[in-house]
């Protein structure tokens, strides 16, 4: 087979940090707040060898919402029930609240795991 040579140059854009903003969603700071939690819930779950169905038990929650939540699905939760997940599987949630910069008239909210 021979070599492709592309003929047009594909735009790259920089992206902002949050795809769900990048992608236009109105509520992009929440997705991501969400997919942060989600992200972790899914890698102790993994780590911990859980089936769905375990996961489900330790949660609280149904096997078909667990699914839900691992496969992206994750509207219906609430970023309060996402810190309770955690707790559930053995982990400490702290929230810290300072001010924000100057340079920022509005405070953010961010998810840094430890």
């Amino acid at each position: 087979m021979g070599k492709h040579k592309v003929s047009e140059r594909i735009p790259i854009y920089a992206g902002s940090g949050n795809v769900y903003a990048d992608l236009g969603y109105a509520d992009a700071d929440e997705m991501l707040v969400k997919a942060q939690l989600i992200s972790k819930i899914a890698e102790i779950i993994r780590r911990r060898g859980l089936t769905q169905v375990e996961a489900a038990k330790v949660l609280g929650l149904t096997q078909p919402k667990v699914s839900a939540m691992l496969r992206g699905r994750f509207r219906g939760f609430s970023e309060r029930r996402l810190i309770d997940c955690l707790t559930s599987l053995g982990w400490d949630v702290q929230i810290v609240i300072k001010e924000a910069p100057r340079r920022r008239a509005e405070g953010k909210l961010t998810v840094v795991v430890a």
